[in-house]
């Protein structure tokens, strides 16, 4: 972790004021990835042997990549394709993640070419940042409607907004709404012992903790 000092004129600060602009950077295998800019406004600001005096008027400005922009972009470059966005992330520090998935999976020359489209529209000039274009992970809990209609017919676990996980065969989603086939122990009239049965259970996007595929290694 390091940084160093850009000075020159306001880009919009007060009038008549110069500023540093100190950009905070970290290296990644070899490679400087800056972080963050932050702009120090200086009034009455001169040089003197290589040491900058001002008066006492400063303030900080810290910048960070417009996650609006960034989803933006993601969805031009997927119109009319098969794919879909299930999150973008962008931490403090200016690391851009971009999910998308896919019913077949994803493929990496894919991942690339949005990688690149992103790129070719965001200014490493004006915006320093870090970017990471994958598919959502599998096993990951489910974020976006759609992943939950790629995984009809598989087997998830559901942890509901009691903290009870339920796991069953996903059966249909309906908008918000998804029902899975659970198997339980039902005692049916006349009957000494509860048998095994399949029971719909249908749950709300919304007030569950999560839903995920259930890997199986059978």
């Amino acid at each position: 972790m390091g940084s160093f000092p850009r000075y020159g004129p306001s880009p919009g600060g007060p009038a008549g004021a110069h500023f540093l602009k100190f950009i905070t950077f970290r290296i990644k295998n070899g490679k400087m990835l800056a972080c963050v800019r932050i702009y120090h406004y200086l009034c009455a600001v001169q040089w003197n042997e290589g040491l900058l005096e001002s008066s006492s008027f400063y303030f900080n400005y810290p910048f960070m990549i417009d996650k609006n922009v960034v989803k933006n972009l993601v969805e031009e470059w997927l119109k009319d394709k098969e794919y879909f966005l299930v999150d973008v992330e962008i931490s403090p520090d200016d690391k851009i993640v971009v999910e998308i998935d896919h019913a077949d999976g994803v493929w990496i020359d894919d991942c690339v070419q949005l990688s690149k489209y992103i790129e070719d529209h965001l200014s490493r000039d004006e915006e320093d940042y870090e970017l990471e274009v994958g598919s959502a992970g599998l096993g990951q809990p489910f974020k976006v409607p759609q992943q939950y209609v790629n995984f009809i017919g598989k087997d998830i676990e559901v942890l509901d907004g009691d903290g009870k996980k339920h796991r069953g065969t996903l059966k249909a989603v309906d908008g918000r709404q998804f029902t899975i086939t659970v198997k339980e122990k039902v005692k049916k009239e006349g009957s000494k012992r509860p048998v095994m049965e399949d029971v719909d259970k249908t749950f709300s996007m919304d007030e569950i903790k999560y839903a995920k595929y259930l890997i199986s290694f059978k």
